[in-house]
């Protein structure tokens, strides 16, 4: 796993040639959080926020973010997702800000996998969050978007280590 497979012997960035691969059940888990001020978490719980129902709003941006992956990161190859799943979670107050977090599992059988439409659509998610509440909160800060786990493919199973054994 250490060479680079999206770059030529000239060094010259180019689409992977995935024409050889085993088409197998490949998953992604993505995660990010958004931090915001806890009075933006109470209204987006009590559903009064004017543009609407943000976590719903949300989940759609999440899932049409996914679908459109290849439509912007350059060597990413347009592939048949089979689900997109998205949840949200409170995580409490951590420097006077309520944190909401995001994960996202993508799901496809082909011969690439999904880890790009599950980091997509997580962004995806949290910038919609933003732009749902930006106008009672415009120092909102989206963190840690990141892979939590993958499956299938080649290199089989891999999973984050938790910091602190959690």
């Amino acid at each position: 796993m250490s060479e680079l497979t999206h770059f030529d012997a000239d060094g010259r960035a180019r689409m992977v040639d995935v024409s050889g691969k085993d088409e197998t059940g490949r998953v992604a888990v993505a995660r990010g959080t958004i931090a915001m001020k806890p009075e933006t978490m109470e209204r987006i719980r009590e559903g009064a926020i004017k543009k609407g129902d943000v976590l719903a709003v949300a989940d759609v941006g999440a899932v049409m973010a996914a679908k459109r992956t290849p439509d912007f990161i350059p060597m990413c190859h347009p592939i048949q997702l089979a689900g997109v799943g998205v949840d949200f979670e409170e995580k409490g107050i951590e420097d006077g800000s309520a944190l909401l977090q995001v994960t996202v599992s993508a799901k496809c059988i082909g011969p690439t996998g999904v880890e790009m439409e599950a980091l997509t659509a997580v962004s995806g998610a949290l910038l919609t969050v933003y732009d749902m509440c930006k106008a009672i909160d415009r120092g909102m800060r989206i963190l840690n978007i990141e892979l939590v786990e993958k499956s299938g493919g080649r290199s089989g199973h891999w999973k984050r280590e938790e910091e602190g054994g959690k």
